[in-house]
């Protein structure tokens, strides 16, 4: 049972206090105390394994930090304890290794790195001690409120870190450390035009620093600004064209603006000189599975975990290709790796994945939705998703969407007709739709672009707690609504490659429905639609590089199947006829029919290279990338059919959040 704050804290500082006045035994006692009522609380375990050690109760200290690096094993100072403690005993590598360890989790902890200056050259290794002591140097001369902004940020409490970097930067507003900062907060809270103007100031103060350069292509990148992120690595990498940093930045962004050939390249060029990186492997092996070499992106995939085994990226790499079937051994040392009580987060997040992957393909269904469930459940954690605001959010469209909102607003907005938006769910099969569509002479397939959710976003405005969207729709004149139209014509412009129509597949459109429509009046929307049971539990098998929060929980991801459904209802009513509903169980039972009823409804000819879509070449970039270049196949249909006994949540979270689901979905029924 967790502890409340409001009996948290005065404890947790009495413990601290006892400590910090030598009284180890009551610092011990006050940690145990809040440990008996919340045995995961992080900050108690870590002032009880300092109590122990300054006791020299070495064991239980050790046992303290074992039980930490499983609730938290990215935090830092957990690591810096190890490290002082296998100092206290004498041993000297394995201090050093979890110094290095903590430093990575948190840079700005000095103590961690003048312990390694004064182990590493005590062992003769004077480059190393050099490096370690000059990072400790940096950090002493650090402001202190900006040592605290790091720890706090490097701790998981972003807002507190936002508070003293916002105070500290009214008065030095142009200290470039506190506006890369602040820049890293608002991206870690999803504030990217924020982030991306601080780093685009940080970088015109000082445009020698490297980091920010480096944060700030980061920035550009998230906001699917390509070509901008690609000039930003090539003007790195023109100043120093050997250096495998610079070279692997911009062969990620030459990827990403579709010069494939270009990171090719480059990526080798990083491997003759690391051939055993296992970040720039697997980059590699993205690289290639993206372009349809499959067997080439199972070997740099492999590469990259046997060069680091507990690299959970790369094996979850090869689960993700859906097709990739996993050896004996390899399955052995993914558990091996899982095991580990000193593996990172997102590593063993990965590996659980991937070995509930690699056990559904054997057939041992108990085993694989335990590793499912694991990967889940880390995730959720990590994101704290919040389903009732999700729920209200949604409600909120129908709100203030109405009949009169579309009525009084007909005939404003830019009339370009360009845009398909394919919309949904993930796993309903949108890359599927889009495949076929994109393979027709008139249509551009490009990604799930972000834009309609960027605009949602600023249309929310700066208040927090108090989003002004969707209600502000009402406020808008003709005017308005044009421009933010034609700006998504011309921000989407970079993704298409000359075609009068193109695909925007972001799936989380489906909430802005009302908006597109305003600001896009002539757009087409399709709806992917796959029956609940197989699209939801698909949901919950896969691993989203971002975002998808709702996926984390059998009964988060049948409340948010529901919720959609009751909103794209509530869109056929108000907009009858805008959206084209597309059953993914139809178009595997009669394609042709399905791939013409589309194109009718585009407005474009058949062509027959839309039925033979998976002949065609194309850089796809979703986890379907490698079914879609395969015939059409019925392999998903029922495929959670042997994990029903663990599934009850689900039904449940369907079932209650929607009493009318026959209705709703036109009689496939809750299991279809």
């Amino acid at each position: 049972m967790a502890v409340s704050d409001d009996t948290r804290a005065p404890d947790l500082k009495s413990a601290q206090d006892a400590l910090q006045a030598g009284n180890f035994s009551g610092g011990l006692a006050r940690a145990e105390h809040i440990l008996k009522r919340d045995p995961g609380d992080a900050e108690a375990l870590y002032l009880a394994a300092v109590a122990c050690r300054y006791l020299q109760h070495h064991d239980t200290a050790h046992e303290y930090l074992a039980r930490l690096h499983s609730v938290s094993p990215e935090y830092g100072r957990a690591w810096q304890e190890n490290g002082h403690l296998a100092r206290a005993e004498g041993d000297a590598d394995t201090a050093i290794a979890a110094y290095a360890r903590a430093c990575r989790f948190n840079p700005v902890l000095e103590a961690s790195w003048r312990a390694q200056a004064d182990l590493l050259a005590a062992s003769g290794r004077t480059a190393e001690a050099d490096a370690a002591r000059a990072q400790a140097d940096r950090i002493a001369a650090m402001p202190v409120e900006l040592v605290a902004v790091s720890n706090h940020l490097h701790e998981g409490r972003l807002l507190r870190a936002e508070e003293i970097c916002r105070h500290y930067l009214r008065g030095h507003p142009r200290d470039i450390e506190g506006m890369r900062l602040l820049a890293e907060i608002g991206s870690r809270f999803g504030v990217l035009e924020d982030a991306e103007f601080l780093l685009e100031s940080a970088v015109a103060f000082a445009p020698d620093n490297i980091q920010l350069r480096l944060d700030y292509i980061q920035v550009l990148r998230k906001r699917q600004k390509f070509t901008r992120a690609r000039e930003e690595a090539e003007a790195l990498y023109r100043r120093d064209p050997d250096n495998p940093l610079f070279q692997s930045h911009l062969a990620i962004e030459s990827m990403q603006t579709g010069d494939y050939n270009r990171a090719f390249g480059l990526f080798d060029a990083v491997l003759e000189k690391l051939p055993s990186d296992p970040a720039t492997l697997t980059s590699r092996g993205h690289a290639l599975k993206t372009t349809g070499r499959e067997e080439d992106a199972v070997s740099s995939y492999r590469a990259a975990a046997a060069a680091r085994p507990d690299h959970g990226d790369a094996w979850y790499a090869l689960a993700n290709l859906k097709t990739y079937r996993f050896t004996d051994s390899e399955i052995a040392t993914m558990r091996e790796q899982a095991e580990r009580p000193d593996i990172a987060f997102m590593d063993r997040v990965h590996l659980s994945f991937a070995l509930g992957k690699a056990l559904e393909d054997r057939g041992e269904y108990a085993g694989s939705f335990r590793h499912y469930d694991q990967g889940n459940a880390l995730k959720r954690k990590q994101t704290r998703y919040d389903a009732d605001r999700m729920t209200e959010e949604l409600k909120a469209q129908a709100q203030w969407c109405t009949p009169e909102l579309f009525e009084r607003h007909a005939g404003m907005g830019h009339d370009a007709p360009d845009p398909i938006f394919i919309l949904g769910l993930p796993r309903a099969g949108s890359t599927l739709l889009e495949q076929i569509l994109a393979s027709h002479s008139q249509v551009d397939g490009t990604l799930e672009l972000p834009n309609i959710l960027a605009l949602a976003h600023k249309l929310r405005g700066r208040r927090a707690g108090q989003s002004l969207y969707p209600q502000v729709l009402h406020d808008l004149g003709a005017e308005q609504l044009t421009a933010m139209g034609r700006d998504y014509i011309e921000n989407t412009r970079i993704h298409r490659r000359g075609a009068p129509f193109f695909i925007d597949k972001m799936p989380n459109n489906f909430r802005h429905i009302g908006l597109i429509h305003l600001i896009l009046p002539n757009a087409k929307i399709i709806d992917a639609r796959r029956a609940p049971l197989d699209c939801c539990f698909s949901g919950f098998k896969q691993l989203f590089a971002e975002g998808q929060e709702f996926t984390y929980g059998l009964t988060e991801v049948g409340r948010y199947y529901a919720d959609y459904v009751d909103l794209m209802l509530h869109w056929d009513n108000v907009l009858p006829g805008k959206v084209l509903r597309v059953q993914h169980e139809d178009v595997l039972d009669d394609l042709e029919g399905q791939v013409r009823r589309m194109l009718d409804f585009l407005g474009l000819p058949f062509e027959q290279a839309c039925l033979d879509f998976h002949r065609t070449e194309r850089a796809v970039r979703t986890a379907s990338s490698q079914q879609v270049r395969q015939p059409l196949n019925r392999s998903g249909v029922g495929a959670w059919i042997p994990y029903d006994e663990w599934l009850g949540p689900l039904r449940d979270a369907l079932a209650s959040s929607w009493a009318g689901m026959d209705k709703a979905i036109d009689g496939e029924g809750l299991i279809g």
